[in-house]
């Protein structure tokens, strides 16, 4: 079965000691790519020098909620200059994540709208982060829009009905470790609900391991896991559908 990872974050410390290990893993197997995600500037930067070293990696840059407090008045030049780079395929993460609040709410919303501007002035897809934050996030995303290319509401953790209203604003739904988790009944509805044609697999690695591997550090070629659970609440074998779904969004060629 061929593979994409849309949502993964191989540059963290957590893969210092095996890097090259894990990616190698992934560039000789039937991973197609994975989209390597920055959640801060420095980290945006990483993220598009490893996708400048290895063919099977494409970079997402962008400004995480958690890290927004951190921002000044040039993060926005500095972040085009990384989002103009040839593998650069999205701008994200982005959105707001009121679980936490490491940063005020209302810088969130500042530098989410401030993101989102961007990606629609270089109509680059969007890959956005809602935690317990589903109203305003919305309601920015409604407000502003999203861009022609579109974008993933990355690792859903809401309601069938949200699911549905981000839909509708034209964004996916991104599905990662937690729908193989036994009591998370309400995701697996959701999936089932909206399709395979909404849906991208995603891993966050190394955090949320699927169920077979939980406890242990979650990295991109268990995405396998998702894409099996997807298939059995759809009832047959989508893979080749949620792979064309990623392929379209970021304009990977493979």
């Amino acid at each position: 079965m061929r593979l994409v990872d849309t949502h993964a974050h191989i540059h963290m410390p957590h893969f210092d000691n095996d890097r090259e290990t894990i990616i190698q893993k992934f560039e000789n197997d039937n991973m197609e790519f994975i989209i390597n995600v920055g959640t801060d500037l420095d980290d945006s930067r990483i993220c598009v020098e490893l996708a400048n070293k290895y063919k099977k990696i494409f970079a997402s840059v962008g400004v995480h909620p958690h890290d927004s407090k951190d921002t000044d008045n040039e993060y926005l030049n500095r972040l085009k200059k990384l989002a103009v780079m040839p593998k650069v395929v999205a701008i994200g993460e982005i959105g707001l994540d009121y679980y936490r609040n490491f940063s005020p709410k209302e810088i969130q919303q500042k530098v989410f709208a401030e993101q989102l501007l961007l990606a629609k002035e270089l109509n680059l897809p969007i890959i956005v982060h809602i935690r317990e934050a589903f109203e305003d996030a919305y309601n920015i995303l409604e407000t502003i829009g999203i861009p022609e290319k579109g974008g993933v509401v990355h690792s859903f953790s809401g309601n069938t009905s949200w699911a549905i209203k981000f839909l509708k604003l034209g964004l996916l739904i991104g599905i990662s470790g937690p729908v193989t988790y036994r009591r998370n009944h309400s995701l697996r509805e959701t999936v089932q609900k909206i399709g395979e044609n909404n849906i991208l697999p995603e891993t966050d690695c190394p955090y949320l391991p699927p169920q077979p591997v939980r406890g242990k550090r979650n990295e991109p070629v268990y995405v396998k896991y998702i894409f099996n659970q997807i298939n059995d609440i759809i009832g047959r074998d989508v893979s080749e559908i949620l792979i064309q779904n990623a392929v379209e969004l970021f304009g990977v060629n493979i």
